[in-house]
Formats: C-alpha cells, structure tokens, sequence
C-alpha cells in the first residue's frame, strides 16, 4: 500500500510540473495563445470524455486566452466557446464521445434539437396560441422565400407533348411558365380514362439519382393516377431539362429554393383548371429535398389538404442543400424547424415517414409526439401518423410507397382497389416504365426552348428585385 500512495505522489508530482511548465509558458504577453489541440486535450481531461477530431479540422490552428474559456461543470459550453471562433463544433455520439466538424447552419446535434423543441412546446400551449406562432411563421417565411415579390404568372399556354396512355393512367409532359421566361418541366399522370372527378397531388422532386425520371418516381406518380389523381411531377431548379436555362451549379443558389416552392404553386393552379379537377381534395408528397417542398407547400398553400413528407422531418436537420435552408426560412419566429414546419400542416391529414439510417432516425420519439400535441389543440391526434422504418435508409423506396398509397387513398378518397391484384395485394409491375427521353418537354435540346426562355441567373433575382450575392465555392 505504502508502494501504490508513494506511486501516486510521484504521478501527481510530475502532472503538476508539467501542468505548471505549460502554464508559465503562456502568459499576457501571447495573449494565453494556445493550440487548439492541447485545450481539447483539457477539456477530455476535465470533463471526463473522448473528443475526435478524425478530420484534422484542429491541426495549426491557436486561441487566444483559450484555457480561460473552459467552464467547470458546463462541457458543451465550453466546447463551444473553443471551437465556435474557428466556425467548428461537435456532434455528440450515442456512446458519449463528440466528434468535431464544421460549424453547418441547417444541422445541428440531437441534444440542441430537443432544446429547442422543449423551447417551442412552451411558446404556446393551446389552438389559440399556436395559430398566432402559424400566422408569424407563415408570414415570415413568405417573406424570406421572397413569394411576395413574384411577378405575376404569364398568360402564356402551357408546353404540351403527346399523351401517351398506359393500363389504368396516362402521362404529358409539360413545361409551365411560372415566371417570365421561365420555365418550369415536368409530367402529368392522369386516370385513363378520365371520366371522374379527380383528386390533384403535387410530387416536388429530391436529390435522388436522375430525378424525376428514375423508375421509382415513375411508379409513384403513376399508382396515384391509377387510383384517381391527377399526379403533377416536376423538375428540380437546375436539374432535368431546367438545366437547359440555368447550369447545375446554380441550383446551389438559394433562389431554388424560391423557384421550387414557386412552381408547386403555379403547377398547383394549373392543375386546378383542368377538367375534372377536384381543388377541395390537393396532396402533396416528395422525401428528402421533395419532403423539404412538401412541408413548405402544405404550411403556405391552404389549398393542400393532405401531406406526405418522406425523410425528411427532422429538428436536427433542415436540409443541406440552398434549395431547402438558403433563403433560412428556419430562422422564422426566432428559430424553427422541421419538426415545427410540418406542425404547421395541422389540423390537415398528415404522414410522416422516416427511417432509422439517417437524420429522421428518432422521429418516432421526438418529433412526432411534438408534432401530435399540435394537432391536439385541433382534437385531431388520429389525423397525423408515423410510419418508421427503422432498418431502412433515405429514400423513397417500395415499403415507404406502401404507406403512403392507404393513407392518400384514404383522405383524398382514391380507389385503393385500382392497385390491387388478384390476390389483394398492391401490385406496382403494372406501371410503365419510360425511358428519359419519353419524359422530356424539349428533347432535352437548348434550341427547342421558347425564345423568351431566361438563361442567365442574375436576371432570375432580378424578377424578384434582388441581386445574385452568392460565394462561390472554390
């Protein structure tokens, strides 16, 4: 025992020289200057835990009076005031370790995510209080998505190609001028035969490989027309054909956003006026940056009646992309968030599907219970639900389509039976799949566009009395 104490005392003895040795080697005159590294090193010593800095974000860099900065007893303080000066921060991992990364505006860790939902639950605790935070909110981010200075839709005609019918649906292709000289591309699913009052569901696009015309968004669209609705599908900013007007890169601008939002609305009006459109019965549903527009569109347009966001309804992350968070619509009624966005669907019938391998993973115990205390201020929990899928992915894959499918059929009052086969089952091999060149407006060809069509990004901001002040990344 006198061996282990006279150990220890050696041990202690040789901590505190070199802790002393570090110390006087910082004074005033370096302003405490250390490397970032060692304080990190501090903070695990102090605090007990394991900080990974597996991208080497901390080598080279010094901090001023940078021991001065940790605060006993408050380690994400303290982490925070270390890394936050060098735009870095930490994202805490289920076995307790923090992993440092760069500061990223539309993500945060789980921990601040449930902060700020524990935040927003007490900000209003009734349908009175709730529809007055709606209201702000809703206005707000009119503003900052810039939907108030829209010019005007042009009385132009829509672009239309040939019908092309199939068993149970058809599908045109269209390209809509939303704005002046821009054109917005997609396709129609439509029953065929059309002889019925038809619902209209809006599918805003994701990142998902090849966009629109990927075989799974084909499928998607047609098994909702099968079953009585008028599908409009529709090209990302910047993606698919509306990469003939403006380069890919721009689709980083966050006048996507704006864009994309704009023409949901615009195709939406269209599709009101054809025959046999239902306007009292209008869905929506996309997953990823598509679940983005599809919260968006169900909390600013109330004509939609019926949201399906995939993947995407989350308060950790609000979308990577500027086509999603640029115009920082998240910033609205002092901070929001995804989980709040699709709130603002409430009282309407709402899905939620999420999955357990990206950032909806805890969907199922945080916000979808802050999301049904909403809709109880309404008396209308049974009208919003969760579908998790908790060893699958992000995507928009076969079993997140079968929860969607009962659930439009359900509130938009479609013909489930249409999908059905001999043996009850829903049965997509009934679909056709196109090829991309079938699902073009303009052959894909800058020539075909009309002469009118805007090519250049910086007159697109000028439409709406803005200047195009993005930094390019290099």
């Amino acid at each position: 025992m006198m061996k282990i104490r006279r150990i220890h005392k050696k041990f202690w003895f040789v901590l505190l020289v070199f802790s002393f040795t570090k110390l006087t080697a910082q004074t005033s005159d370096t302003n405490f200057e250390t490397p970032v590294i060692e304080t990190i090193k501090k903070i695990e010593s102090v605090f007990n835990v394991k900080i990974e800095d597996d991208r080497h974000l901390l080598k080279d860099i010094t901090l001023e009076y940078a021991d001065w900065r940790i605060e006993q007893g408050r380690l994400e303080v303290s982490l925070a005031n270390v890394l936050a000066p060098f735009n870095l921060t930490t994202f805490k991992q289920k076995d307790g370790s923090y992993t440092v990364r760069k500061f990223q505006h539309h993500k945060v860790s789980e921990a601040k995510a449930q902060r700020r939902l524990n935040y927003l639950t007490h900000l209003y605790h009734d349908k009175e209080e709730w529809e007055t935070r709606k209201a702000e909110l809703k206005s707000c981010m009119i503003l900052a998505f810039g939907i108030n200075k829209a010019p005007a839709t042009p009385i132009s005609k829509p672009i239309l190609t040939k019908k092309r019918k199939f068993d149970g649906y058809s599908v045109q292709n269209i390209a809509l001028e939303i704005l002046p000289g821009v054109y917005t591309t997609g396709s129609i699913y439509k029953p065929y035969p059309l002889k019925n009052d038809a619902a209209i569901i809006i599918t805003p696009n994701g990142h998902f490989g090849n966009g629109r015309y990927r075989e799974s968004e084909q499928i998607r669209c047609a098994m909702l027309a099968k079953m009585g609705a008028i599908v409009v599908n529709f090209d990302l900013f910047a993606w698919g054909e509306s990469r003939l007007q403006f380069s890919s890169e721009t689709h980083r601008n966050s006048i996507a956003s704006t864009i994309q939002v704009l023409s949901g609305m615009r195709l939406l009006d269209y599709a009101a006026t054809l025959k046999h459109a239902d306007v009292s019965r209008v869905g929506v549903t996309g997953g990823s940056g598509g679940g983005s527009h599809t919260m968006f569109l169900a909390a600013l347009d109330d004509r939609v009646t019926v949201s399906v966001p995939v993947v995407m309804v989350s308060a950790n992350h609000s979308g990577g992309c500027p086509c999603e968070s640029g115009r920082g619509i998240h910033l609205c009624g002092n901070g929001t968030n995804n989980a709040e966005v699709a709130a603002m669907a409430a009282p309407k019938p709402q899905l939620i599907i999420s999955d357990g391998k990206d950032w909806t993973q805890a969907v199922p115990e945080i916000e979808f219970p802050f999301i049904e205390r909403t809709y109880g201020f309404y008396d209308k929990k049974d009208f919003v639900k969760n579908a998790h899928f908790r060893n699958e992915g992000h995507d928009y894959g076969h079993s997140k389509r079968m929860a969607m499918y009962p659930f439009m059929a359900k509130y938009l009052n479609l013909d489930l039976s249409k999908l059905k086969n001999d043996n009850g089952e829903i049965d997509e091999s009934t679909c056709t799949i196109e090829t991309y060149d079938a699902l073009y407006v303009f052959d894909n060809k800058e020539e075909n566009l009309p002469e009118n069509a805007l090519r250049d990004i910086d007159k697109l901001y000028a439409l709406f009395g803005e200047k195009n002040n993005r930094v390019y990344e290099k």
